[in-house]
């Protein structure tokens, strides 16, 4: 009888450690450093097909530590990514921006000058400094205030069941 227990006991942690790689495998979250001095830089992370990549410059001070999450849900039909800096707010000035979402298409996103964090909610930029198309979130020429502390996208997969 105890060999059985120990079976059981050995099959749930083997079936525990499954369910958990396999959780892991629908999400990363990575730190990255953005870099001023007027240089454009790009930043990408992914999950299977499926990548979110983050292209930038930037003036003024030093590196800032920044965050990239990407999800893609348990029926394969939404990929996530959020890009943010976990201080809350960036001071440095962006020259311009852009997320990009590959094999999906997005059906939600927003920009912000401010991330929450301590207390604080998370200031939107207005709707005119941005644009939202299929696959990108791109800071509009003239319009973007050169404040950016997050960027979130949604997109929908082209994830199809047989």
């Amino acid at each position: 009888m105890a060999k059985k227990t120990n079976f059981c006991v050995v099959d749930l942690v083997f079936l525990l450690v499954l369910v958990s790689v396999s959780a892991s495998e629908r999400t990363k979250t990575v730190e990255f450093n953005v870099k001023p001095g007027g240089v454009v830089h790009t930043f990408s992370e992914g999950i299977r097909e499926y990548e979110c990549s983050f292209t930038y410059a930037s003036q003024g001070g030093t590196n800032e530590q920044w965050m990239m999450s990407v999800g893609l849900s348990e029926d394969d039909r939404l990929f996530s990514c959020s890009v943010w800096r976990p201080q809350g707010k960036s001071y440095l000035f962006f020259t311009q921006f852009k997320a990009e979402l590959k094999g999906t298409k997005i059906e939600y996103a927003n920009a912000y000058s401010q991330a929450a964090t301590g207390g604080q909610s998370d200031v939107p930029l207005k709707p005119e400094e941005f644009t939202v198309g299929d696959s990108t979130v791109t800071h509009n020429d003239g319009k973007f205030s050169a404040q950016l502390s997050k960027l979130t996208a949604i997109g929908r997969t082209r994830h199809d069941e047989l």
